[in-house]
This record gives structure tokens, sequence and C-alpha cells, in this order.
């Protein structure tokens, strides 16, 4: 879930002009209890989510890749904006 956004003084040329949120992950028990419980990170947002809504993100080496052949320094990214989630 986005919880905020994150202003950069200084960055790296490669990310230049992207736009950077600060999501909270949920757990299993998390999902079945509606709000989020894990610690909070940094995610580069190409999507416009905005504070509140839930996202799916990728993290590590499966967040760079959908700038490939380019390389870019980041560890998290946000691959949807999520309408709804069933847990059984």
């Amino acid at each position: 879930m986005v919880i905020g956004t994150v202003t950069l003084s200084r960055w790296h040329p490669a990310i230049e002009g992207f736009r950077w949120i600060v999501g909270v992950p949920f757990s299993l028990k998390g999902l079945k209890a509606g709000s989020p419980d894990g610690e909070d990170f940094v995610i580069l947002d190409e999507l416009g989510a905005g504070t509140g809504q839930r996202i799916g993100v990728s993290e590590g080496v499966e967040a760079m890749m959908p700038f490939q052949p380019q390389r870019k320094p980041v560890d998290a990214y946000c691959a949807c904006l999520l309408d709804a989630i069933q847990v059984k």
C-alpha cells in the first residue's frame, strides 16, 4: 500500500525524472486483517500510484527488467495498480 512520496535532492543520472513512492507490504495475515504490516520501503513508480492505493511490486533484479537493455539502480518497481484482492 502506498503511504507517501519521496523527494530527492540528488540522484543517479539513470533515474532522473522518475517518481518515487513509499510503500508498506502486506503479509497474508495483514491482507486478511485489511492493514499493511510490513516495513516501509521506497519504490520507483511510473504508473502514478496514489496514497492509499494497493500496488504490486517487483524487487531485486526483477525491478530492473522493465528498463532492459539499460541498467538502472532500482531495487523496487511498481509493476501494477490493484483494483481488488481476494484472500480465501
